[in-house]
């Protein structure tokens, strides 16, 4: 089904070039089970062929994860928590959706608040989901906007470096995505925790 599916996008992106790129990031990230896996690092190809520009590559692929974040911002922000639940638990299948995984989105934004909608865009399979909850919370939009664009910036930039780099050996990497992402999450977090502690430590320094 994968290699199906990175074919259709393959095929897409050749015909549509940019704004195949910006719909399919789009739909990533409006719950739609389209991987930037393959779409990114695809354009990276594309990018080191010459074909496309770069920079415009990636500006394009987090612009796209934006829009689509905010589309379904605005799905937990119109529509009640039960409503939301009920549509996964009957069309969640379609669309790769279980009602386990938005329930970990909604845990991980109730634990950590408004950042995780920046370290969620490289988390295994939160980033999809969580413009959910931060709806549902009602989290002020431009604070979600400035984090959803920055963390998905930093992910455009790395999976299409990733293809420009590895030229036509760029899907070479599609079994390990999961692990790099978990590896890379876990740089996120620590990074993020340190950076905390490190503000904690000065702000307690300066009240004493």
């Amino acid at each position: 089904m994968l290699e199906t599916l990175s074919t259709l996008i393959t095929q897409f992106i050749h015909t549509t070039g940019y704004f195949g790129i910006f719909l399919l990031m789009t739909l990533e990230s409006a719950l739609i089970p389209i991987p930037s896996e393959v779409t990114m690092p695809f354009a990276g190809f594309l990018a080191s062929k010459g074909d496309m520009s770069l920079w415009i590559v990636i500006f394009i692929g987090a612009i796209g994860n934006l829009v689509g974040s905010w589309i379904a911002y605005g799905l937990g922000y119109f529509l009640e928590e039960t409503v939301i639940v009920s549509l996964i638990k009957r069309y969640g299948k379609f669309i790769l959706i279980t009602e386990h995984e938005y329930q970990q989105s909604r845990h991980w934004f109730n634990k950590y608040g408004n950042s995780i909608a920046f370290f969620s865009r490289v988390l295994p399979a939160v980033r999809t989901f969580i413009s959910l909850p931060a709806g549902l919370s009602q989290m002020n939009i431009w604070k979600f906007s400035f984090y959803t664009f920055t963390g998905s910036l930093i992910w455009s930039t790395f999976l299409t470096f990733v293809g420009f780099y590895l030229g036509e050996n760029w899907h070479s990497l599609e079994p390990y995505y999961r692990k790099f992402e978990y590896v890379i999450a876990g740089i996120f977090i620590a990074g993020g925790l340190w950076y905390i502690n490190r503000k904690l430590k000065i702000i307690t320094f300066w009240r004493t």
